[in-house]
């Protein structure tokens, strides 16, 4: 890859869209018809196939695991579930109306401030460091919001996978075996997509020599951000919206959306112009745990909703999103909308972590993009007395 001053001039691109900074063997999206490949494997694959914990894997050693190596790493995952009392203590201490995501953010500085070893940019030491992260992130999001409900809180189960562990320390019970695999499969798809905003943010960080933590918040900071994360809850909130305000009447809502050009929560990608393939993927896990609660009321409204729309977005490359068919899955576990984007950077911690590891090992340049000056030059300076 050359470097842009072998190219020519600097080159101005409003939001760095189809600027090249890095390689990466991680993950590829191919935008133009609906593809998305984890280490050149289509998603298809993997979400049928793997789980959260051999996808994890694959992505942070960027190789599929033997059974030793995996039942290894699922034993690590587990023995770093809890977090230190003093976390807890913190926990407590933050106020009961503040946006989990800020909870996550400022617990996970904790973390690393307790890691006398944080800055080490050893590969061993980072993908422990990653192993942890990834552990906890789901203990935190769950002790909170049990915290914040006056319930007491429950700690991790080591005979759970990851995906069952967390649902059951949220809601105090042992999820199904459908709605483990339905969850895991969430995660899966919500793992990794390639130099996003918060991953991006991630990069921006490490590439100053910064430790991993540092990073980590960096990206959960701007995952908060509604235009990256928080598409899903609205997703959500959007359907009860049309039950709600339009009698269920999905017709209406979008002849009123429409009209007065206004987005449709869950639809279109800065990256796609087709149909995302983890939607696809989601909308078949939608209906089968749908069809397990014996409530197919919200994935109907989406079913139709989709049908109805697809005529007109279409013709604008405007397509389901992997938030459109995450926000009834859910909602069906009974999740809080609070903590969609909870569970979104839950997943996506392990993306970022793979990404600050691979920058590092390719050289870990620092990032120092330009700016395009508009303004004028030799202006004088305006004596106090002279400003009007």
């Amino acid at each position: 890859m050359k470097d842009i001053k072998e190219i020519g001039e600097a080159v101005f691109s409003s939001g760095l869209e189809n600027i090249y900074f890095t390689e990466t063997s991680l993950c590829y999206i191919d935008g133009e018809n609906g593809k998305l490949y984890y280490l050149g494997i289509p998603i298809e694959e993997i979400a049928n196939n793997s789980t959260f914990e051999e996808s994890a894997y694959l992505l942070l050693y960027q190789k599929f695991p033997r059974k030793d190596e995996l039942d290894t790493f699922v034993n690590k995952l587990k023995e770093n579930r809890d977090i230190p009392e003093i976390l807890l203590k913190e926990e407590e201490l933050i106020p009961k109306n503040a946006h989990p995501m800020d909870v996550l953010r400022t617990v996970v500085s904790f973390v690393g401030m307790l890691d006398e070893n944080a800055m080490s940019k050893k590969e061993d030491d980072i993908i422990e460091k990653s192993i942890k992260l990834t552990s906890i992130l789901p203990t935190i999001i769950a002790y909170f919001h049990r915290i914040r409900n006056n319930l007491e809180i429950i700690r991790p189960n080591k005979k759970l996978n990851h995906a069952g562990n967390f649902l059951y320390m949220l809601k105090g019970k042992e999820p199904s075996d459908i709605e483990v695999e339905v969850f895991d499969k969430t995660l899966i798809l919500y793992l990794e997509h390639g130099m996003n905003a918060s991953t991006f943010s991630a990069i921006v960080t490490c590439s100053t020599q910064s430790d991993l933590y540092s990073s980590i918040v960096s990206a959960i900071g701007t995952l908060k951000g509604p235009l990256h994360g928080g598409a899903n809850e609205e997703a959500m909130k959007m359907l009860f919206e049309i039950e709600e305000r339009y009698n269920g009447d999905v017709e209406k809502y979008l002849k009123d959306k429409l009209a007065k050009k206004e987005r449709i929560m869950g639809f279109g990608h800065r990256v796609y112009k087709a149909y995302d393939p983890r939607a696809r993927i989601l909308k078949s896990l939608a209906l089968k745990l749908a069809d397990f609660t014996n409530n197919r009321k919200w994935v109907n409204m989406q079913i139709e909703l989709e049908e109805k729309a697809g005529p007109i977005l279409g013709e604008k490359n405007i397509y389901p999103n992997v938030d459109y068919y995450a926000a009834s899955i859910y909602y069906m576990l009974g999740i809080p909308f609070d903590l969609y984007t909870p569970i979104f950077a839950m997943a996506r911690v392990v993306g970022w972590c793979a990404h600050v590891l691979e920058y590092w090992k390719l050289g870990g340049r620092l990032l120092r993009p330009r700016e395009k000056f508009k303004g004028e030059l030799n202006k004088p300076y305006v004596r106090m007395e002279e400003r009007r």
